[in-house]
């Protein structure tokens, strides 16, 4: 069927068009149903006619391996799609609402909805590059959110599957993507970085928050590769109300190495659901661009990033897990608490990107009132948040790279499960309590982790335990 021919009650392959949703330069998008499916649907048609640039074909195939293989929520639900020798197109399921792009009238928004928008795109970013996947054109209008929250990331005619071969790549020498957004090493022609994706969320979260491109929008690569070298105006400059933390996080994701960035979505997420965690650096206190003389420097004698070009996403995603530590800072066995550290120090050496996030739950009653500080007046979350970084002190770490997190939960186990959930760890290592008849009877907390946890788990045990004191009676982890 001619694409001419595609008009409302038209007919392609048992779909039924009912009206044209959008038209792009590149694709128009098609209400449609079908019998078989009673979810709404979307087709995508690409314009192939005179005059058509050759990448929308290109990217067209691109989307049309990459989809299929996609799953989960973040991503729109693919059903079929057909051939270019007929009638190409791609058919999924349609997201309710709009995308971010209607937002930009709005701009500046809250630094709280800021934030919240860009942990739920990092989410969605991270179950991304787990799949192998780099979307590589992160931006308002590729955007979407379920009625439930979650985001959905749409449009992979630019992205590339690790798995698969890359035909941008293969057939166009010039980089393509959205300019406003595009990461340095993307200008220079890497297409296989998961840390592109942070930068061009830096991007938007920057634009969001202060209502201005950090790069404007460059039409030509002088323009483009001026990112390389020129810093842009830190976010405080342009907003006061923006809080150090978030400038911290947006200014980490544009830098232009990407070593220098988060080395994992995950991460950005984690600190994003949570900015008074963020540990501050000299990124959080810039009020002004940086001088010519720097700009300058760094212009004749760039970060050489062009050799990241043979790192993969999957290398650098599965380089930087988010390991939780779950303390128990109550046990008094001087050897577990030793062997829990090693354990951590081992991971720290072996994974310099890693981020261990030492938790601790401060258990509170079903039924009854909790004291709120102890008989010296000091009050007991705080406590326990002291006690936390104290036990984490003696590991040897770069800075920045431990957390410290205390939850007040009725279900110590219950409160680790959730955190572990909700931030994407990858690894929970825990302590094994000693031997008691409680302990038989209902079962240990690390038993119970160790069951239901959507990760690994490492349950660690003292090698003696000649050093064990016996343990208070106040409230554990």
């Amino acid at each position: 069927m001619a694409s001419g021919r595609l008009q409302p009650g038209s007919k392609i392959d048992g779909f039924t068009i009912i009206d044209v949703a959008h038209r792009g330069g590149m694709a128009k998008l098609l209400s449609v149903s079908h019998p078989d499916h009673d979810f709404p649907l979307l087709m995508k048609v690409p314009v192939v006619g005179d005059g058509a640039d050759p990448a929308t074909i290109v990217g067209f195939e691109m989307e049309q391996m990459i989809l299929p293989r996609l799953s989960g929520l973040h991503v729109p639900r693919f059903v079929t799609s057909g051939d270019f020798d007929q009638q190409p197109y791609i058919v999924f399921e349609r997201l309710p609402g709009q995308s971010l792009y209607h937002r930009l009238e709005m701009l500046p928004l809250g630094q709280a909805e800021v934030a919240d928008l860009g942990a739920r795109i990092a989410t969605a970013i991270e179950d991304l590059h787990r799949q192998d996947v780099v979307h590589l054109d992160i931006k308002p209008s590729n955007v979407m959110f379920r009625e439930t929250g979650e985001a959905v990331l749409v449009d992979y005619g630019l992205a590339r599957h690790l798995h698969l071969p890359d035909l941008m790549d293969e057939e166009f020498r010039l980089p393509y993507g959205t300019a406003p957004y595009m990461a340095p090493e993307q200008i220079l022609g890497v297409r296989s970085d998961c840390r592109s994706d942070i930068f061009a969320l830096g991007v938007l979260m920057y634009f969001f928050a202060t209502g201005t491109r950090p790069f404007g929008d460059p039409q030509g690569m002088k323009g483009l590769k001026k990112r390389l070298w020129r810093d842009p105006a830190p976010p405080r400059a342009l907003r006061q109300e923006i809080s150090k933390p978030l400038q911290e996080v947006i200014l980490r994701c544009l830098e232009v190495n990407p070593a220098r960035r988060y080395p994992a979505a995950a991460q950005l997420a984690m600190d994003l659901k949570d900015l008074s965690k963020v540990p501050l650096t000299a990124r959080a206190e810039k009020i002004r661009r940086d001088g010519w003389a720097e700009a300058l420097k760094r212009r004749f004698n760039p970060d050489p990033i062009e050799l990241l070009k043979e790192k993969t996403a999957r290398g650098a995603q599965g380089k930087a897990p988010i390991v939780m530590a779950a303390i128990d800072l109550t046990d008094s066995s001087i050897d577990l608490a030793e062997e829990l550290r090693l354990t951590l120090q081992r991971i720290l050496d072996n994974t310099p990107n890693a981020r261990i996030a030492c938790f601790n739950v401060l258990k509170i009653n079903r039924i009854a009132l909790d004291k709120e500080v102890d008989e010296t007046g000091t009050n007991l979350h705080v406590a326990r948040l002291v006690q936390l970084k104290h036990w984490a002190e003696p590991l040897k770490s770069p800075e920045g790279t431990i957390t410290h997190h205390v939850i007040e939960a009725v279900s110590p186990a219950d409160a680790i499960l959730d955190f572990a959930r909700q931030n994407l760890v990858d690894h929970i290592v825990m302590g094994a309590r000693a031997h008691s008849a409680i302990r038989t009877f209902l079962g240990s907390v690390s038993g119970a982790v160790a069951t239901h946890a959507p990760c690994t788990v490492t349950v660690v045990r003292p090698r003696n335990r000649k050093s064990e004191l016996p343990v208070p009676s106040n409230n554990a982890l």
